[in-house]
């Protein structure tokens, strides 16, 4: 009996360290792009890709689904959660928190992907911005990182033909 509990306590152990380092291969190419605006914003997409490779979300709120994202790193930098808009926004948005400050992190992407930032605003939490669109903005005293944009209407339908009646 007590060798099947121990096999099963480390069956359990097993899985769970399994699930702990299932960041996949292709994170930084899917969503560091995304982040960095380099490829089509497409929240379902990105949504999919996060419940398949790390689970349900674990919070619903400001428009967005939240999902943990333990392990995984982007330009030498832990991203701790990430996050994909929902249907309600007027924006469809991918965006990250990460475990720097904004002047770190902007720094790792410079270093990485040649991606330069400028400063925007002259408050004391400045939002700095690259070309396209992506942003890096405080987040507490981490930094967020998102790629928004506006989501596009649905195409203009004519008004019904109305028949004559005879």
């Amino acid at each position: 009996m007590r060798g099947r509990l121990l096999l099963a306590a480390a069956l359990a152990l097993a899985c769970s360290g399994a699930a702990a380092q299932s960041v996949p291969t292709t994170f930084g190419t899917i969503i560091g792009n995304g982040l960095l605006c380099r490829d089509h914003t497409d929240n379902l997409y990105y949504y999919n890709y996060l419940v398949k490779h790390f689970g349900n979300w674990y919070k619903h709120e400001g428009g967005a689904y939240w999902f943990r994202t333990a392990g995984a790193s982007l330009w030498n930098t832990e991203i701790s959660e990430v996050m994909v808009s929902d249907d309600t926004s007027t924006f469809i948005f991918v965006g990250a928190v990460a475990e720097a400050t904004p002047e770190n992190l902007e720094k790792a992407i410079i270093q990485q992907v040649g991606t330069h930032y400028t400063v925007i605003d002259t408050s004391a939490y400045p939002v700095r911005e690259a070309k396209p669109a992506s942003r890096i903005v405080y987040f507490d005293t981490k930094a967020k990182i998102y790629c928004a944009k506006f989501k596009p209407l649905p195409p203009v339908q004519p008004p019904p033909v109305r028949q004559r009646l005879k």
